[in-house]
């Protein structure tokens, strides 16, 4: 195949795909003339999304949420543990953000992802900032005992928004939690039982009796999107992302306030009507989301 003249059109005379790896802007950007992406989505229009609550049946939370292709997999453990002289009358959450080697070919063997931390304290800030857990229902016995809840989300496909799925994914996990029945021995040590039924067997009334779901308020849901010269991408894929650099996330809680805001890539400073834009995008992505959310959990309590 001979090389395209400088005047004619490159698209029309090679391989769409050898055309779309070779010129990956060039390929974008007459796409985005015509207001379309390559996976045929309005440019604002975020993927396919789907939430599986339930996905884990060894632990005490868990989900399956995927965004497109990107997957994540979230399974919450508790374990009792002493409160910090701090907060006596709270328990603790740990999130863990984990990035095996299948989930891209960028993640190589051996060697931990970059983005894993970064995201781990991203998302443990967006969810203690949005107050969606009540630290103080994680109390079994004042400056004696609480749980820590321990969130550890698994990346399987990344294929662009991590954020927005594992963020999903963790919400559902915490909306699927059981909290375990525990009882206080004579000793005084808390003892975590299978059900009320070992409790009776022992002759000690349940600590938490009553108590087998968190509150969850405030609901955090976010949108990543990407701003390229006059235009935004909802909800990236991988290939996006990699191109076009310059990506803002925004969380909104479920009654639409403000939770934070990153920009965790590019170069350039979006503009405020840009930020107004993208924030108008996420306050549309929330009601799909909490959809999403109450439908995952009615299909729960109907199992």
């Amino acid at each position: 195949m001979g090389l395209p003249s400088d005047s004619g059109d490159l698209s029309s005379e090679m391989d769409v795909d050898a055309y779309r790896r070779l010129f990956p802007t060039h390929f974008y950007e007459k796409h985005l003339s015509l207001s379309i992406r390559p996976d045929s989505r309005p440019l604002g229009k975020a993927r396919d999304t789907t939430l599986a609550l339930g996905a884990v049946g060894s632990v005490d939370g868990s989900a399956l949420a995927k965004i497109g292709s990107t997957t994540m997999l979230a399974a919450i453990k508790m374990e009792v543990m002493t409160p910090c002289t701090e907060s006596p009358n709270e328990g603790s959450i740990v999130i863990e953000f984990h990035m095996p080697p299948i989930c891209s070919p960028i993640v190589r063997p051996g060697r931990p992802a970059e983005a894993a931390p970064v995201l781990s304290k991203q998302l443990s800030d967006t969810i203690l900032s949005s107050g969606m857990i009540n630290l103080k229902e994680l109390c079994l016995i004042h400056g004696k005992a609480a749980w820590m809840a321990y969130l550890d989300i698994y990346c399987l496909d990344a294929d662009g928004a991590l954020f927005d799925a594992a963020l999903l994914s963790a919400i559902g996990a915490f909306s699927h939690l059981q909290i375990p029945t525990v009882s206080l021995t004579d000793n005084g040590k808390i003892v975590v039982l299978l059900d009320e039924d070992e409790s009776r067997k022992l002759g000690k009334e349940p600590v938490n009796s009553g108590k087998k779901k968190l509150t969850i308020n405030n609901i955090p849901f976010s949108l990543t999107c990407i701003l390229y010269k006059n235009y935004i991408l909802a909800d990236p894929t991988a290939e996006e992302e990699s191109i076009m650099e310059t990506l803002v996330t925004v969380v909104l809680d479920s009654s639409a306030r403000l939770v934070s805001f990153y920009k965790p890539g590019g170069p350039v400073l979006a503009y405020m009507s840009a930020i107004q834009d993208c924030v108008a995008l996420t306050r549309q992505r929330v009601k799909e989301l909490q959809k999403i959310l109450d439908e995952a959990v009615s299909g729960m309590e109907v199992d």
